[in-house]
């Protein structure tokens, strides 16, 4: 009899294979003292196995297809960084000296002092760097355990080829290797839909599942299973019935995926003739082209943080200058849409006077709040937007807006900057829209207000969701309590698109929720014109737009919880949605 285990899927796709159980995470590391003659033998051994995961790294970077995106490449340049940072280096080494052990305990104490700073955090990105630090750390004692020769890279590419990989965590140079080796898909006992390695699941297109707790116990090497990642769920004992219906969806879904390919120059339009504007979401320059191969119409959302990360120094005006004018280029007139820095005091910045950590960083001095502070950081990200609007349509938007004041001071700013590059016989439009992201209750409680002082609004539905039902969205523990569907988080979103209607600014969204085929009817319904997603997702949603007429039935304005989820259950058992 079948038998579902559900955990929470990151990357879309029904992969059927048999079971292949890494046991990669079981380390008993060994803790023992050392004679004093001992000591520089065992520094050696621990260089040395250094030496090999610098090495198994560059090697796995070296098989990475030059057309694979750059933040998978980044990953792996990460994990290699970190093998030369002194805290993972030279004070192991320090251990090994002062307290005459073994290099596997010393190296443990050192994970286990650093992951104890980032653990003292509830935000996203510092779990991300948690288990960024685990990876290295692991990847050392198994080398240290077994030399040279870890399992991860000692595993032939005959007994993964077709397989469901089933882990307790995999780093992103596994999944990279792995999808090499051609797995099926996997799925993890631990990890979150923002980790590293879910993103690279998701850019490589690798069905995964992650958060099944104890399914390394639960299956068995060889079996046969399903594995449902836009659900989240893993089927095990499936009759021939079930493996052919699946069989059945996975096959669809390829030839969909084949056939959407037709819809990249055709317009985002309902049946009964609304025009939908569909945008895109980028990190770095190299996301263009996939944006463009997907038809988008320009980017409703460029995160500018990778411009400041995993380095030494602070990317000065002429720098931010010139990565700006690449992509206006590249979108040939298309608009951009820059997002100020939206980093905060869980991820301090080289350069930066503030970088002391503070007890709740997703409360804390972050996105706009930051830039306010540290108005030196600020301007000259914004004088580079200035200069580049000149270039082409260039749209600046805010995030973390809670306050009605932090708009005032950023437009004062703003005009401050407009007056210098006057005086330096520089170009910039005048005009530059200035918008909002709505993803805070505060900012969402005053939409109306805020559409006042802002020439657009856009919806980021994952913090917005996180805030409103507090919940942290990275933890598997109340994941299942993140819901797109709660009253709360309708009725903010009908709130916010109602405030863009009476002051005739457009109102956009580039959270998930934008992203997911499933909410499409329901956003329309609520009155949504405007999406920025993912370029991997634009042509699923155009398809879902373009078989959609809207519903002839509206939200009141002020509506109750009852009318909501009333509202919601039209729309699902009309065949309408899905969700």
């Amino acid at each position: 009899m079948a038998f579902h285990l559900v955990g929470m899927g990151v990357s879309r796709g029904i992969a059927i294979g048999p079971v292949h159980v890494l046991h990669r995470g079981e380390l008993e590391i060994a803790e023992y003292h050392i004679d004093a003659r001992d000591v520089e033998a065992e520094i050696r051994r621990f260089r040395e196995a250094l030496e090999i995961a610098r090495a198994q790294l560059r090697e796995i970077r070296t098989r990475i297809p030059e057309n694979t995106r750059a933040d998978i490449v980044e990953f792996i340049d990460t994990h290699l960084l970190m093998l030369e940072d002194s805290t993972l280096t030279v004070a192991p080494e320090y251990l090994i000296r002062s307290q005459q052990i073994n290099a596997e305990w010393a190296l443990k104490q050192q994970r286990d002092a650093l992951v104890e700073v980032f653990e003292a955090m509830d935000d996203a990105y510092l779990r991300t760097r948690k288990d960024d630090i685990d990876h290295v750390v692991t990847r050392i004692q198994r080398i240290l355990r077994w030399g040279g020769e870890a399992p991860s890279e000692s595993t032939t590419t005959a007994l993964l080829q077709g397989a469901i990989v089933v882990a307790d965590e995999l780093t992103p140079a596994d999944t990279v290797v792995l999808q090499h080796q051609g797995i099926a898909g996997f799925v993890t006992e631990f990890g979150g839909p923002l980790s590293h390695t879910a993103i690279a699941a998701r850019s490589l297109r690798i069905p995964a599942v992650v958060g099944v707790h104890e399914v390394r116990r639960l299956l068995r090497e060889g079996e046969t299973v399903i594995l449902d990642g836009r659900r989240g769920v893993l089927v095990g004992d499936a009759d021939t019935v079930l493996l052919e219906w699946y069989r059945e969806r996975r096959d669809a879904e390829r030839s969909r995926q084949e056939s959407l390919a037709r819809l990249r120059a055709e317009p985002a339009t309902t049946r009964d003739g609304v025009r939908v504007r569909l945008l895109g979401n980028i990190e770095l320059p190299e996301d263009i082209d996939p944006l463009m191969e997907a038809g988008a119409e320009g980017v409703g959302l460029y995160r500018t943080e990778f411009l400041y990360m995993n380095r030494d120094d602070l990317p000065d005006e002429e720098e931010q200058l010139e990565v700006y004018a690449a992509i206006i280029a590249h979108l040939d007139g298309l608009p951009l849409t820059i997002r100020t820095l939206d980093l905060g005091a869980d991820k301090p910045l080289a350069g930066s006077e503030r970088h002391a950590l503070c007890a709740n960083p997703a409360l804390g001095l972050r996105g706009v709040r930051l830039c306010l502070h540290e108005p030196e950081l600020f301007r000259p990200q914004l004088r580079a937007i200035l200069r580049a609007s000149a270039m082409g349509p260039v749209r600046i938007m805010l995030p973390m807006l809670t306050t009605l004041e932090e708009v005032r001071q950023v437009r004062r700013i703003l005009a401050q900057l407009q007056r210098e590059l006057d005086d330096r016989h520089l170009p910039y439009d005048p005009s530059l829209p200035v918008g909002g992201m709505i993803e805070t209750p505060a900012a969402a409680l005053l939409a109306d207000r805020f559409a006042r002082e802002l020439d657009f609004l856009s919806l980021g539905t994952n913090d917005l969701i996180q805030y409103l039902l507090a919940i942290d969205r990275v933890d598997d523990e109340v994941a299942y309590l993140y819901d797109p569907l709660h009253p709360a988080v309708i009725e903010a979103l009908h709130r916010v698109l109602r405030a863009g209607d009476r002051h005739g600014i457009p109102v956009s969204m580039c959270g998930e929720m934008a992203g997911d085929p499933r909410l499409v009817p329901l956003l329309l319904a609520l009155g949504l014109r405007e999406f920025s997603i993912h370029p991997a997702a634009l042509l699923e949603i155009k398809d879902c737009i373009r078989s959609l007429s809207l519903p002839e039935r509206r939200l009141p304005d002020h509506p109750d919880p009852d009318e909501i989820l009333d509202f919601v259950h039209a729309l699902a058992g009309n065949g309408e949605s899905s969700a």
